[in-house]
């Protein structure tokens, strides 16, 4: 149920946000953004046993200093119930191709971790995060523009109305949604991410706009974090990832792995 936190702000969703990155194909040593295959999100809301595992288009989040300029592409890749179920696809990966021979796909690692809200705001909704882990953002955060806060207007994407040409989901991996939500959009290309379950539906698209570079400047917003510790960290309980297989170094000093 929405909750009111400010004037013409309601607050419709809390969690956990976590961010991951993947390296390409045989990229041992990444350096940089450009070494990245895919960009992840994961959303785990307060209250519910649900991860949504997000990939971002751009291999990285909108500029917060570009507010309204920069327009990203997602999509929901995967939704589980359980953690470890999310992350199954995001490990170390040896296969065999035709012409390539042997090939090696290097796990995931963690790249931030800390609590997110998805609002309402006046006519649009909005998806705000607090950083927690790092502690001080390094170059792998710079580089991801993961920021200690941020605030993106995001909406989803609308299944029955055509993509551009080269860009979205093929229909057949595009979401279904129930009749309920689809009727949010009331025969147009996008609807605000109001109520949030959109997001619980895989192939799920949305788009993710640049804001405000502080949440609680632009919004009245303040969202509460914690101190965490390699020990206590909530990214590794709530998904299960073995420090052996996910390098670490990446989350908690901000450096490439």
């Amino acid at each position: 149920m929405a909750s009111k936190d400010g004037d013409d702000v309601q607050v419709l969703e809390r969690g956990h946000i976590y961010f991951l990155y993947r390296p390409r194909v045989e990229e041992h040593e990444p350096s940089g953004q450009g070494d990245l295959q895919q960009f992840y999100i994961v959303l785990s809301p307060h209250g519910k046993k649900r991860y949504r595992l997000g990939v971002i288009g751009r291999e990285k989040l909108p500029d917060p200093s570009a507010s309204g300029k920069e327009r990203f592409w997602g999509f929901i890749d995967a939704v589980e119930s359980d953690g470890r179920k999310l992350v199954e696809g995001l490990t170390e990966e040896t296969y065999q191709t035709k012409t390539r021979g042997t090939r090696h796909q290097p796990a995931a690692r963690p790249a931030g971790e800390g609590k997110y809200q998805i609002l309402r705001h006046g006519d649009h909704t909005h998806l705000i995060y607090a950083l927690e882990l790092p502690r001080k953002p390094g170059d792998v955060q710079k580089q991801l523009n993961i920021e200690e806060e941020g605030s993106y207007i995001i909406s989803i994407r609308n299944p029955d109305k055509a993509s551009p040409p080269l860009a979205g989901l093929p229909s057949r991996q595009q979401a279904r949604f129930p009749k309920n939500l689809q009727r949010a959009f009331r025969d147009r290309k996008f609807a605000d991410a109001d109520p949030p379950e959109f997001l619980d539906h895989e192939g799920a698209e949305f788009v993710m706009i640049a804001a405000a570079e502080s949440p609680r400047e632009e919004l009245g917003i303040h969202i509460e974090t914690e101190r965490e510790s390699r020990d206590k960290a909530d990214i590794f309980r709530d998904l299960h990832l073995h420090k052996s297989e996910h390098p670490i170094e990446p989350l908690f000093k901000g450096e490439w792995r």
